[in-house]
């Protein structure tokens, strides 16, 4: 099979260049076009320039349409109504979409959902492969343990994320509640302040840090009577959420439509 074709939504963010250079340092895809916001300021640069590489002659573009003409998918980690506006044309294009944006509603998930009877998605809070492996775990242990452990997710971004909780802090406790036979959404606490009474039991806590450069820590810990089980992933690089990326595009190339996740490229999804 020829090399895969990949878009780049997002090039001239930090996690798009970061997706430029994994792009160019792996085998089996390449760069096939790199798109920005209309308006942006980088319309027009190298993305190969831009992500600390040599000139590849991929201009940055917002028009989606043409620059997927000829591609085989797209590596989305931008914002929601970008996100939401790259679904239509994927799915018309019949190409690949990756979706790593996070902050993501309800409503917005539904409308990427509507098109997987005829297109391949595969979307993931976080395409880590470390953190969809500890996602399982955290699955498992929530299983093994009951209510009288309780569960709190504590994740820790640099200063200029936007949205809290992240959507790893929200994939794990998805797969918390998962793992209770619980919805996440009737058995969430967020944001603790003054006098909250005491500490419902069967809830999944949730606390956001941010500041500094770090690309992003998650801890779960089950605290049950006189002892406590921390489960705990630590990124030093956004690369490994491109490198992630890319390995779930390849997995997806030829796939047939579906809504997929990052457990299901691991082979973890029956877990």
């Amino acid at each position: 099979m020829s090399d895969m074709r990949l878009i780049v939504a997002g090039a001239g963010g930090r996690m798009g260049r970061a997706l430029v250079r994994a792009i160019a340092e792996s085998e089996g895809a390449v760069l096939a076009g790199a798109l920005e916001a209309p308006g942006s300021e980088l319309l027009g640069k190298d993305a190969g320039v831009l992500a600390g590489l040599p000139a590849n002659g991929i201009k940055l573009s917002a028009d989606l349409w043409a620059m997927s003409k000829e591609a085989d998918g797209i590596l989305d980690f931008t914002v929601p109504a970008a996100t939401i506006a790259n679904v239509a044309i994927a799915a018309e294009r019949g190409i690949v979409h990756v979706v790593g944006t996070t902050g993501l509603s309800g409503s917005d998930n539904a409308v990427i959902k509507s098109v997987t009877k005829r297109a391949v998605v595969v979307q993931s809070g976080n395409m880590s492969l470390g953190v969809n492996l500890l996602a399982a775990v955290v699955k498992r242990v929530a299983k093994a343990l009951d209510q009288s452990f309780d569960i709190e997710i504590v994740e820790t971004h640099h200063r200029m994320k936007v949205d809290a909780p992240s959507g790893t802090a929200l994939m794990l406790g998805q797969a918390a509640a998962s793992g209770r036979g619980v919805t996440l959404d009737e058995h969430s606490e967020r944001g603790r302040d003054g006098i909250t009474g005491a500490r419902r039991p069967g809830n999944i806590g949730f606390a956001s840090l941010r500041g500094g450069t770090v690309a992003g820590d998650h801890s779960v810990t089950f605290l049950g009577p006189f002892e406590r089980l921390t489960l705990t992933h630590q990124a030093e690089d956004r690369m490994l959420f491109a490198h992630g990326a890319l390995k779930a595009a390849l997995w997806a190339h030829g796939k047939a439509p579906g809504h997929y996740s990052m457990a299901d490229v691991l082979g973890l999804s029956d877990i």
